[in-house]
């Protein structure tokens, strides 16, 4: 007897499908969207097989489309996500995420002496890469970097 090696998902009808993310960050994606105070069906895997990265997550919400400010946040954290949008069971735009050149407003300075957090000022950042690929962010104002591993979101 051949063993089924497949799981099959229900297919939403209208919303967006978030793929590629990184197995580790599932719940951060999760989190910094606010999807566990979300009142429409979330689902999510991780740890699932991926022939391209080893693992992946994956999250669908149903009937939510996500904003540019959203989408910066997810490729913050998960930069090699895909979004893929559905309207009625099919596929009307499907894109990786962008990470863009500069953001504002999104993320907080590590810096506890930078003028952001201590006045009311909107952060700034240019968008870096450091020699691993990892994601850094310099600060407008204060000038020091801001890591992935201790980015703080708004």
């Amino acid at each position: 007897m051949e063993k089924r090696k497949e799981l099959i998902v229900s297919a939403i009808e209208n919303g967006t499908v978030i793929d590629h993310i990184p197995a580790d960050k599932v719940f951060d994606v999760i989190r910094i969207l606010g999807l566990e105070k979300c009142n429409c069906p979330v689902y999510f895997g991780t740890n699932l097989e991926s022939k391209k990265y080893g693992a992946k997550g994956i999250i669908k919400i149903t009937n939510k489309f996500f904003k540019s400010g959203e989408i910066n946040k997810i490729s913050l954290v998960a930069p090699t996500a895909t979004l893929i949008e559905i309207k009625d069971f099919e596929v009307i735009n499907k894109h990786a995420v962008q990470t863009p050149e500069h953001i504002e407003g999104i993320v907080k300075c590590f810096n506890p002496k930078c003028v952001t957090n201590a006045e009311r000022v909107m952060t700034k950042f240019t968008v870096k890469k450091d020699e691993f690929g990892k994601i850094k962010l310099r600060c407008h104002y204060c000038e020091k970097f801001t890591t992935e591993e201790n980015m703080e979101f708004l």
